[in-house]
């Protein structure tokens, strides 16, 4: 078998994003298959005792122990970087664990971090519970409001951790001010950008140092597995990301890289029509007068519409909220009416999904908090995947009918 290890990127720069996404990162065997290898292996030979010990000091191109590095997983992480713009990336087992090793990869006691409120249920979970455990100091801030990332800013900040749009709220963040907030006070920019996906949104292109996902979302695509990615400069991936996960092991498995891969040669195509769906659906419930809000980003009458659309490419994306007057009796009474569209807490799934966010995604927060974000009872988060337009309508529409909301 071919012993390469390393990627040439002479060639794959020039090629356009969907032909990255079809053959970027891709490493052939001597059997010269066309789909990738899948390398179920947990250890690799060495010829001889030298090779091994060259290795483990790096000084020898090649692979040692899977936890470190696997041939499947190091094909989907420089295709991630090619899609993002990186220059180098680490999978993770999950997206929470690439949330995770980011931060801490980087603190120590003493630190600061200054982070958006509006973030997803575990997310904030780290900022509150997590990092204080350890000695690590935390800001929460509203991070529409650039003048509060400012005035959050102590001598031992070193973090800055935003989700945009975020998880459920939709909020956006304005990714170069607060880059350049960040990087004025010597701190590092962290990114969760699952919702806008690097489709839409590069964060790294405004300044932002370090970019995660949870690659269960749009990157898989359909609901088969879990993982995660790490993306940013060689300098942060090689040290101080690559030792903190080589000694504590959230390891992606190379089956799940291989599924990830997969996913990535038809995202594309995902993407942009679940988009149009999204706007399709998103439309149609901001008609319904008998709903109190329906929030998407590409529709003028969201509150941050200019900048979600500068940063987004002029897309909304795949997830959208709206909001039922009857609190959570009829929110839950309209998700149990629904024919097509599951019942379920992930999003960017080709099915369409829907949750209740305060009583699934968020319910670890105290009902303050969640009303701070404007996460009320009434609130349902909808994913809207590939099914026809049409039919998510007729859906919603016979569901909004049944709880005494006209369709």
């Amino acid at each position: 078998m071919k012993r390469k290890t390393g990627f040439d990127r002479s060639k794959t720069l020039n090629w356009r994003l969907e032909t990255r996404m079809v053959r970027g990162g891709t490493l052939r065997s001597d059997f010269d298959e066309t789909s990738e290898a899948i390398f179920m292996t947990s250890g690799y030979a060495y010829e001889q005792a030298e090779d091994a010990a060259a290795r483990f000091k790096g000084e020898q191109d090649g692979y040692t122990y899977s936890r470190l590095r696997n041939p499947s997983v190091a094909m989907f992480e420089e295709r991630m970087a090619l899609l993002e713009g990186a220059e180098d990336a680490r999978a993770t087992a999950s997206g929470m664990a690439a949330v995770t090793a980011a931060l801490l990869c980087q603190l120590r006691a003493g630190d600061h971090v200054v982070s958006a409120r509006a973030l997803f249920g575990s997310c904030r979970w780290l900022v509150e519970n997590l990092l204080p455990r350890y000695g690590i100091e935390t800001t929460l801030v509203d991070g529409r409001d650039i003048s509060a990332w400012a005035g959050a800013v102590k001598p031992n900040t070193k973090v800055f951790l935003l989700e945009t749009p975020a998880n459920p709220t939709l909020d956006i963040v304005d990714l170069q001010a607060v880059a350049d907030i960040a990087h004025a006070a010597g701190a590092k920019v962290v990114v969760d950008n699952v919702f806008a996906t690097p489709l839409l949104q590069r964060p790294l292109e405004y300044g932002a140092d370090v970019v995660v996902y949870s690659t269960t979302k749009h990157i898989d695509g359909q609901g088969r597995c879990l993982g995660g990615v790490v993306l940013g400069s060689s300098a942060f991936i090689n040290d101080p990301l690559l030792p903190f996960l080589r000694n504590t092991g959230p390891t992606l498995s190379p089956f799940h890289a291989w599924i990830m891969l997969k996913g990535l040669e038809t995202l594309t195509l995902r993407f942009d029509r679940m988009c149009e769906n999204a706007a399709k659906v998103a439309d149609y419930l901001a008609d319904q007068t008998g709903l109190l809000n329906v929030r998407y980003p590409s529709r003028k009458d969201f509150d941050q519409h200019e900048l979600a659309m500068r940063q987004m490419q002029g897309v909304g994306g795949t997830i959208l909220t709206v909001t039922v007057p009857g609190g959570r009796e009829q929110a839950f009474a309209l998700l149990n009416a629904m024919e097509i569209i599951d019942i379920s807490n992930n999003i960017g799934d080709s099915k369409s999904l829907m949750t209740h966010p305060a009583s699934t995604t968020h319910q670890g927060l105290t009902e303050a908090a969640r009303l701070e974000l404007g996460i009320t009872e009434g609130m349902l988060r909808l994913s809207v995947g590939l099914e026809h337009p049409d039919d998510l309508i007729e859906d919603l529409g016979q569901a909004l009918r049944k709880v005494g909301l006209k369709g």
